[in-house]
């Protein structure tokens, strides 16, 4: 099979009954449709071979997270691509074309996604991928159309075909072959910057992802952990600061572990005296410490990905700090901090 979309789910029955009938309809023609089933305790196995016959399922036996699940489920899926789709996610007519026809077309791309634009307000982008992300120097990841909290209206401002430094795991097109090879997704992850430290170990590798925009799909955001959630917050510290200690040059990680230190402290305490948010207070500090701990099991991961990097690698982060920037500089978009980068 060229193409298998896969879907991970973990009690994600209601999702399904109202999103999947449209990745079924539009994707028929040129795809597998593949649900891969964290061992759910809802009723989401019989849902499907009762109401979607015509979708494969694999049953996992156990919840393995989001990283992990998915190699979990590729393992047994034999296609030239893979499709990463999240549950929670609303295609449209002819969402594959573009992005298939780009890839078979552009050998050195090894990832790509669409433009993602939110389920609730269909005019401004999604938090979670936008229209193609990219991360500063200190390892905060952004978007063409999401900076931190602030999302923007789609007007066609970043409807071009962009290189980026990684595309969103809510809908994420792969090479099978570039994802083993680099590694896969770090199961450890368990959920969150997983697919940001995959995107980079590909830019490292010398492999381009791009976004896609003729290709849109609509996703609800949130469906598993919400925003607010200290555990989201705990699993984000923590699998970005493991990130930049397994993908950064060593001349850089020494400074930029030095600055995450202040800043994430700095977070911490913001966010219990301004925000008057003891569960994210806790949920950092309880981060920083599970990196320092779990840090040295990744020591192999670095060393191997430091060998194997290409020079010149130009699209694994952006030479800025998006805090001062957007903080202390007031600029909100993406073209405010390009224009003066």
């Amino acid at each position: 099979m060229k193409l298998s979309i896969v879907i991970l789910n973990w009690n994600g029955s209601d999702m399904m009954k109202k999103y999947l009938p449209t990745v079924i309809k539009h994707s028929e023609k040129d795809a597998k449709v593949i649900v891969a089933d964290n061992a759910s305790s809802d009723d989401s196995i019989e849902m499907l071979k009762k109401d979607f016959p015509e979708v494969e399922i694999i049953t996992l036996d156990k919840n393995y997270g989001f990283a992990e699940g998915y190699n979990q489920a590729l393992k047994q899926v034999a296609s030239e691509y893979y499709l990463l789709l999240n549950s929670d996610v609303e295609v449209t007519e002819n969402w594959l074309k573009p992005l298939l026809k780009y890839m078979d077309e552009h050998q050195d791309v090894a990832a790509c996604q669409p433009k993602l634009l939110s389920i609730f307000d269909k005019d401004s982008f999604e938090y979670a991928g936008a229209s193609g992300g990219f991360i500063d120097k200190l390892g905060y990841p952004f978007c063409r159309g999401r900076i931190f909290d602030t999302v923007e209206k789609d007007k066609g401002q970043y409807d071009d075909v962009a290189e980026v430094s990684w595309a969103t795991g809510a809908c994420l097109m792969i090479r099978s072959k570039d994802y083993w090879n680099v590694g896969a997704l770090d199961g450890r992850f368990f959920a969150h910057n997983e697919e940001i430290d995959l995107c980079w170990r590909l830019n490292l590798y010398g492999h381009k992802i791009v976004c896609i925009p003729e290709s849109k799909v609509y996703h609800v955001g949130g469906g598993t952990l919400p925003k607010s959630n200290p555990m989201k917050t705990y699993l984000n510290f923590r699998n970005n600061l493991t990130m930049l200690y397994k993908n950064l040059r060593e001349e850089e990680l020494k400074s930029a572990m030095r600055w995450r230190w202040i800043l994430d402290y700095t977070a911490a305490w913001k966010t219990l005296i301004v925000d008057k948010n003891i569960g994210d207070f806790k949920a950092i500090y309880k981060a920083r410490r599970a990196f320092k701990k779990w840090r040295k099991d990744f020591k192999s991961d670095r060393d191997i990905i430091q060998k194997n990097r290409v020079a010149g690698c130009k699209n694994d982060r952006m030479n800025i700090s998006l805090l001062w920037q957007y903080y202390v500089h007031g600029r909100k978009t993406f073209t405010d901090i390009i224009n003066h980068a």
